[in-house]
């Protein structure tokens, strides 16, 4: 299965997303109230980058409170590690397991057209697999 088909029922202006020069104090409040994990950041109509927890607990132990007050544009991971819509689920697995990430904004072209998260991928994959386990008993069967 591609990108393109697990993203297709979802509207691209969904994507909740932040601007590089927001503060990280009003961000991390987005986080909590659409009760999400991260968020592309954006600059000019680009992805500059990702905002997650993890940047922000980074940020915390290092810097303490003081965080908060700069912009996500300092803080976020950068730059952003995207998927082509083209590609495969398997595809884009295997690049969040080898990046050590959970987050990953679609891009069709240079354009951001869905933001998945590796729960979006396995359910994905749970599901093919399970199909194909049905289509195999179905045909043991009728063998």
């Amino acid at each position: 299965m591609q990108i393109s088909q697990l993203i297709a029922d979802r509207a691209g202006s969904d994507i909740i997303t932040c601007d590089a020069g927001t503060p990280v104090k009003d961000v991390v409040a987005m986080l909590a109230s659409k009760r999400i994990g991260a968020l592309p950041v954006m600059q000019g109509g680009q992805i500059a980058g990702i905002f997650s927890e993890r940047d922000l607990i980074y940020r915390m132990a290092d810097e303490g409170s003081a965080c908060l007050d700069k912009t996500v544009g300092e803080v976020m991971t950068a730059p952003a590690i995207t998927v082509d819509k083209s590609a495969k689920v398997i595809e884009a697995l295997a690049l969040m397991t080898r990046r050590r990430i959970r987050h990953l904004p679609v891009v069709d072209g240079n354009a951001m057209c869905g933001f998945i998260s590796i729960g979006d991928l396995v359910k994905s994959r749970i599901d093919e697999v399970e199909n194909e386990a049905e289509a195999m008993r179905n045909y043991i069967q009728t063998v």
